[in-house]
């Protein structure tokens, strides 16, 4: 079994779901009393997201390619971000190390292309919705991707940052992404991606009108079932 290493904490609440899925995808994939070889190490999401709302990106990616280099240092055989949108930096990381970053959008549009998706809506942090490190490699799938208009970009952004990172689930904003996912239905969105490793706490398939794929499952599964 492949050792991997897992940079977290960003924020801490959907770290924990990737330790779960990996997990739970490894026992059920050799049983007994299997588990994954994982490494963590877990950054300080505060200084994180200060940085980023700085637009001080050039200081996130060497505080996460410093944690790489640990996790490499350490025994990982590769790295896995638990974050979307730190990948913006994952350019910069993967060249400070020697073993592979696995990229959350690549896994994603993976999924996307075996269900013959066209056309996806993508919810997640303004940076995510807006810039194109996660958009274009899904893009070079052939898969379009559009998104909320600006005043609904900033709702989900909000929610995101002030309920879900500090582990609040209101209802009313369950109620405001699916009216943003009926919008992006309405504009031809045949799926929506959870591109924010947060928005599967607060919404799951039997909420949205459309199918939904959380990039927080799909990475987790595909890392776990690259380690055996």
């Amino acid at each position: 079994m492949k050792t991997i290493g897992l940079i977290g904490g960003m924020s801490w609440e959907s770290t924990v779901s990737y330790y779960q899925i990996i997990n739970e995808t490894i026992k059920e994939q050799l049983g007994g009393l299997h588990s994954a070889k994982i490494i963590l190490y877990s950054v300080d999401f505060a200084e994180i997201e200060e940085q980023q709302s700085e637009g001080e990106w050039d200081k996130v990616a060497v505080i996460l390619a410093d944690a790489a280099m640990c996790l490499e240092q350490a025994g990982a055989d590769y790295i896995v971000i638990c974050s979307n949108t730190v990948h913006k930096v994952v350019p910069y990381i993967q060249k400070e190390i020697k073993i592979p970053v696995i990229h959350i959008a690549e896994t994603t549009a993976e999924v996307l292309k075996k269900n013959k998706v066209k056309k996806a809506g993508l919810l997640g942090t303004k940076y995510t919705m807006t810039e194109d490190f996660l958009k274009e490699k899904i893009e070079l799938s052939g898969i379009e991707v559009i998104i909320p208009d600006e005043k609904d970009i900033e709702t989900v952004n909000d929610i995101i940052f002030d309920e879900l990172c500090l582990g609040k689930i209101r209802d009313e904003s369950r109620r405001e992404c699916i009216r943003i996912i009926d919008s992006l239905k309405a504009a031809g969105a045949e799926g929506v991606i959870l591109g924010c490793t947060e928005i599967g706490l607060l919404i799951s398939q039997e909420d949205s009108p459309i199918p939904i794929y959380d990039t927080t499952q799909i990475h987790a599964n595909a890392v776990a079932m690259r380690a055996i």
